[in-house]
């Protein structure tokens, strides 16, 4: 009998990345003659039953830019496509310790190479254009850790080695903004353009225009970095790894009430 699939989750990934796939009428008895293809490509079977198919992505799928079919072979026989987005890999050779930054005026990604606590590396940031081409950005940064554009178009950087914000002005020059803020790692604006960072020791602050922080939110420390986002509802959402097995993401208020948005990730 044709499988067929009724559920893709998630329905976008990147290389390695386990996608979990909901199907029917799938015979695993004969496995050497079961595949799940991304396109022309077959991805590594983690686990299967006739229910449900875990695999992972495979990285050589996302050549182009747009979906590619994912389906299921069984025999020969296969089900019905389903389109899948497969990241591209466009930048080797970085350490990036939270999200890159997207400029919308110029079309650059940019990303930090981070280093070990205390590392001099020999440049804080890379710029990556909108053709996949990388080059040197900022030099003067240790630790160089999250970026965040604020609503004028200028960038900001934390350092989690000295606990310092970071303003970088057009002529690529790093000044202080905000000071003693922990280890300093994640960083995002709200919709009023109000900057937040994240201190992994396990406060997350609020920063005014003049660079006066104060604590907006306390969480588990994480063993590496926070990472902050805001949402359309205008709450500010953490996650950040800890010793913990059972990873959470947080949902936190305007007013800084703490609650859990999603619980159960590894």
């Amino acid at each position: 009998m044709r499988p067929a699939i009724i559920s893709v989750s998630p329905p976008a990934g990147v290389d390695g990345g386990e996608v979990i796939i909901t199907c029917r009428d799938l015979d695993t008895s004969r496995f050497g003659r079961f595949r799940v293809l991304f396109g022309n490509v077959a991805g590594r079977i983690v686990g299967a039953s006739p229910h449900r198919v875990t695999v992972a992505v495979p990285g050589e799928a996302g050549r182009e830019p747009q979906p590619v079919p994912l389906v299921i072979e069984v025999n020969g026989e296969r089900s019905p496509s389903v389109p899948f987005l497969v990241g591209r890999l466009i930048a080797t050779e970085l350490h990036p310790v939270t999200n890159p930054a997207y400029d919308v005026e110029s079309g650059y990604i940019y990303v930090t190479y981070s280093g070990s606590r205390g590392q001099k590396v020999p440049c804080s940031i890379y710029r990556i254009s909108p053709l996949g081409e990388k080059s040197e950005f900022l030099h003067d940064i240790m630790n160089a850790t999250a970026i965040a554009f604020d609503r004028e178009g200028t960038m900001f950087v934390t350092s989690r080695y000295d606990g310092t914000v970071y303003r970088i002005s057009p002529f690529k020059e790093a000044e202080p903004f905000a000071r003693d803020l922990g280890i300093a790692t994640g960083l995002a604006f709200d919709r009023e353009g109000r900057m937040f960072v994240g201190d992994r020791s396990g406060t997350i602050f609020a920063v005014n225009e003049i660079g006066e922080a104060t604590p907006f939110a306390e969480l588990e420390p994480s063993v590496s970095a926070y990472h902050l986002a805001f949402g359309p509802d205008g709450h500010l959402y953490v996650t950040g790894p800890t010793a913990s097995s059972n990873e959470s993401i947080y949902r936190i208020s305007p007013d800084g009430e703490v609650g859990f948005f999603f619980t159960g990730l590894g």
